[in-house]
């Protein structure tokens, strides 16, 4: 029900703020706006509002919408269509006037541009408030470094921290993640510059060779880079209501010695254990109030990174103090929390341009693209993990919106911006024959594009 919620959510209020852009443009421009809908198909709910007469529908369908401009081209076609059941409105000369196709091309221009950019500022509001409410991040100091691995040839060692990565400030984990991310799509290799235990600056080049091709894994993880983290004991913590575990017996304090009869040293043994045995019965030695338990329990499967893991719903007793020394809070003024907000949803943007691009050169995997299910999924783990989390994703799915809407494909607004630059360049507008065929062709590239997303979800949610 949450994932459910948290995807109605997520649609609903991106699809609503993309449109509103178009609405609230096209309206300044002084076009008459008949219908603003949200969703498709068989209306829900429908309300006639304001002097225009303009009907708001939310329908059926959540996976989109659409605002409908008076425009003499469409009520041509419906009118020649055989098939329309609509009525005929017949419109005065002073309410042509008004219509969508009779403004200047910069109007059109700017009607069609309001939607991915209302989608663009949307994600400056929400990473603005983030900043603003303040961030939680992990100190960027390097755990393991898997033996040969890239980061190993690199001399890169457990405990030093990252001071910089490509020339640029580094202060938590996420953004070490983040900067070697965006150097692996462009460069063979990129400087990080660390701190050791002696507080010796050192300058490491880690190469990229052989890592652009898989989209599914962590950069860090292919790099063979882990994040310290504190050795916690294997002591159970908490237990999640109606899970695996509080089912099976377990309870707070109990300490596993041992699974299938192989000692554990400590929980990252444990979860490692539990992840790689979905659906298979397992045996926990435990130790209680200084008398040992045996308890059988079969780890629910579950889907991550596209990956079937196996959960028990047990969390680990946290050593507080320890976990404190690694966690950093970083707070902004309003004004810095702008300028933040404006570069975070910028790099985020030009991001995923290269990423496309990458995907369309062969550089990067097509497995990167994702179809309504998985953002359905990363809906509901999102908003599970909190609200700071959610308003995250929501900034994330609307800055990919934005892009995506962009893009010079016709159907799309950037297809008809392409349309409208044509227009200036030749001086009147593209015919209506180039239009069809661009419009056959950019639905073409669009189901290229869903059909691939949905065959993503299968191969992620059904066949793991």
């Amino acid at each position: 029900m949450m994932t459910i919620l948290a995807f109605i959510v997520t649609i609903g209020i991106l699809v609503t703020i993309h449109e509103y852009g178009h609405y609230q443009v096209a309206r300044w421009c002084g076009i008459r706006v008949l219908r603003f809908s949200i969703g498709f198909g068989k209306p829900l709910w429908k309300k006639t509002l304001g002097k225009d007469g303009t009907e708001f529908i939310l329908a059926a369908i959540p996976l989109g919408g659409f605002v409908k401009m008076l425009d003499e081209r469409e009520m041509k076609q419906e009118q020649a269509d055989p098939d329309f059941k609509g009525p005929v409105v017949q419109y005065t000369e002073e309410e042509l006037a008004r219509a969508f196709n009779r403004k200047s091309v910069y109007q059109r221009m700017a009607v069609v541009i309001a939607g991915p950019m209302a989608n663009l500022l949307l994600a400056v509001l929400l990473y603005w408030l983030l900043f603003s409410l303040g961030m939680t991040g992990l100190k960027p100091v390097i755990g393991e470094v898997l033996e040969n691995s890239l980061a190993s040839q690199a001399n890169l060692k457990k405990g030093d921290v990252i001071q910089k990565v490509d020339g640029k400030t580094v202060k938590t984990w996420q953004d070490a993640r983040w900067l070697l991310l965006n150097a692996s799509l462009e460069k063979p290799q990129v400087e990080i510059e660390t701190v050791d235990t002696f507080q010796t600056l050192h300058i490491n080049t880690v190469s990229f060779a052989g890592i652009n091709n898989d989209a599914e894994q962590d950069v860090l993880a292919k790099l063979g880079l882990e994040m310290l983290r504190p050795n916690m004991p294997a002591v159970i913590g908490e237990l999640l209501p109606g899970s695996v575990a509080s089912a099976a017996g377990f309870q707070v304090n109990d300490r596993v010695l041992s699974i299938d009869n192989v000692e554990v040293s400590n929980w990252e043994h444990v979860v490692n254990a539990v992840q790689a045995s979905p659906n298979k019965q397992m045996q926990f030695e435990l130790l209680r109030d200084n008398q040992r338990i045996s308890i059988n329990v079969t780890p629910e499967a579950m889907q991550e990174n596209g990956k079937h893991i196996g959960r028990l719903g047990a969390g680990v007793k946290v050593n507080r103090e320890e976990m404190q020394s690694l966690i950093l809070d970083i707070h902004y003024t309003p004004l810095e929390s702008l300028q933040k907000a404006i570069e975070k949803t910028w790099d985020t943007s030009i991001f995923s341009l290269k990423m496309l691009g990458n995907m369309i050169t062969g550089k990067v995997s097509w497995k990167g693209i994702s179809g309504p299910v998985s953002i359905a999924s990363f809906a509901g783990e999102s908003a599970n993990l909190g609200l700071k989390v959610f308003i995250g994703f929501l900034a994330l799915v609307s800055i990919s919106i934005g892009v995506l809407n962009l893009l010079p494909i016709p159907v799309l607004d950037g297809g008809h911006l392409m349309y409208y630059m044509a227009e200036i360049i030749k001086g009147s507008p593209v015919s209506e024959q180039v239009m069809v065929v661009g419009q056959k062709i950019g639905l073409g590239v669009l189901g290229l594009l869903m059909m691939v997303a949905i065959f993503n979800d299968i191969n992620r949610f059904m066949i793991g």
